[in-house]
């Protein structure tokens, strides 16, 4: 897909949590991407040269990506092929189902398409692809309350003409439809090599039908949410455009999705190689979508590694202004005997403070920062940018 329209835009305050907390068995789930496997994705897809909707190229990519599902546990009862054509092509999109513990009937859809145009089309969508593959390959026996699609969708290039059939055959071939809660649409975030690719977009519904536009703004604040809480990424809006998820919402269904932000010329020509984009925003981008994910499917919170917000009258009583922040951030709290620690997203400890209020922070560089604000053995974490 290449966007047309992206002058909506609006910036998304790295600050902007509304309900929503940081909770560490989520971060580490997403810091179990690698860029090892992202890079592996990346040229394995890429090695099947053109993969148009209906040829062999096509088929292989196909082929290749049942048996990644496989390799990751996934039986072959949880996948399916979905034969479909039109537009004069003939092709299959993949869907696998991870089922829910809560709500087997109700469906978070990840999704993106694996047809390229002319060329291998490593951005796009090989990087939606590979994200797809390691929130697939990680969540795979995490309990989620909801169930999740991964559906690697055909015929985008074309006309949309996969998630069209999807729709048309799968969603409304039951009375009443499927029961979708959000339809998470991951196309063409490679970013372009030598640039700073430090933002994403994040796509929200402004078509009509309209009805469904409001619930798509809130899932799509909560996606530039889970941006913020799990990955170095900043965020902007951006309307959602021609891509898999437009069916989906035609269909009245509530849809977000991610695009990149800086745009790159070389899809649909046979120079979207691996060497014309960048695969640690793909990482980047990688870790926000599992973030988001596990938020949307409600992924189960291991015991072993909690929730850094373990106290909501606590979460309740903390602000941090400025933020960004450049020499100092202030912390608004109730009480003493609190400690707070400025960490980098590897984890690693950057500064530590006790009983302090105003934080001097002139040192760091610019940056995303996480900052956990602890007392009573309950602690809450908040995003901090620095920037000067």
């Amino acid at each position: 897909m290449i966007k047309k329209v992206l002058l909506l835009g609006a910036v998304v305050s790295s600050f902007l949590y509304n309900s929503q907390t940081f909770i560490q068995s989520y971060q580490d789930r997403a810091n179990l991407i690698t860029q090892s496997n992202i890079n592996t994705n990346l040229t394995e897809f890429a090695s099947f040269g053109v993969k148009k909707t209906g040829s062999v190229a096509n088929s292989n990519a196909l082929n290749w990506l049942k048996s990644k599902y496989l390799s990751f546990g996934y039986s072959a009862s949880d996948i399916v092929e979905d034969p479909w054509t039109g537009g004069g092509y003939t092709s299959k999109n993949l869907v696998v189902t991870k089922t829910g513990t809560l709500y087997p009937n109700k469906y978070v859809i990840v999704c993106g398409h694996f047809d390229t145009i002319a060329g291998p089309g490593v951005n796009d969508n090989g990087s939606g692809v590979s994200i797809i593959l390691e929130i697939a390959r990680i969540l795979k026996d995490i309990p989620t309350d909801y169930s999740i699609r991964f559906i690697n969708f055909s015929g985008e290039e074309q006309g949309l003409y996969g998630s069209q059939h999807y729709v048309d055959n799968v969603v409304n071939s039951t009375n009443p439809k499927m029961d979708i809660k959000v339809v998470f649409n991951i196309d063409e975030v490679g970013g372009i090599a030598g640039l700073l690719n430090d933002t994403v977009f994040c796509d929200r519904d402004q078509s009509w039908p309209s009805g469904n536009n409001a619930a798509s703004a809130q899932i799509t604040q909560e996606l530039a949410n889970c941006t913020a809480l799990y990955s170095p990424l900043m965020t902007e809006f951006d309307p959602a455009y021609a891509s898999d998820y437009v069916p989906f919402q035609e269909n009245g269904e509530i849809i977000t999705g991610f695009y990149e932000h800086n745009i790159s010329n070389y899809p649909h020509t046979p120079n979207d190689t691996y060497a014309n984009m960048d695969p640690v925003y793909v990482l980047n981008v990688g870790k926000a979508a599992l973030g988001a994910v596990q938020h949307f499917a409600v992924a189960k919170i291991s015991p072993d590694l909690g929730v850094v917000d373990a106290g909501q009258n606590l979460n309740d009583e903390i602000s941090l202004y400025p933020n960004p922040a450049q020499d100092f951030v202030n912390i608004g709290i109730k009480g003493k005997d609190f400690q707070t620690i400025i960490s980098d997203f590897s984890g690693k400890t950057v500064l530590k403070f006790e009983n302090e209020q105003s934080l001097d922070v002139s040192k760091l560089p610019n940056g995303n920062y996480l900052l956990t604000v602890s007392r009573n053995g309950k602690s809450v974490t908040r995003k901090l940018m620095i920037k000067k």
